[in-house]
């Protein structure tokens, strides 16, 4: 277990936000930036990482896409879409899902 920077795991201010109000709970990512059990802190509140693990696009739920902020599966690949300027949905790309929760 490590302490590590927030920005590994949440690229960006906004995904920050939404932790610390408990919109997002978890993240896929293209690579692991983390490992279970390591710790980050975002404004003052120290979050643990409670799973790793190595998926496909194909695998993501309506639900996965909840946990990450957005409405359901749909919009969820139409902010990928967005905010990656070469991103094409591919069922078969491989990602890896960092979920984590606020530790008391």
């Amino acid at each position: 277990m490590a302490q590590i920077d927030a920005g590994e795991i949440l690229p960006n201010e906004h995904v920050r936000q939404q932790a610390i109000e408990g919109r997002l709970t978890q993240l896929h990512r293209g690579h692991a930036y983390a490992e279970e059990g390591d710790t980050f802190e975002i404004d003052g509140t120290t979050f643990e990482v409670t799973a790793i693990d190595r998926r496909t696009l194909g695998d993501l739920t309506d639900e996965d896409a909840r946990a990450e902020g957005s409405e359901d599966l749909a919009a969820y690949k139409r902010r990928l879409e967005r905010v990656h300027d070469s991103f094409e949905w591919d069922d078969d790309s491989e990602v890896v899902r960092h979920a984590f929760e606020p530790r008391e």
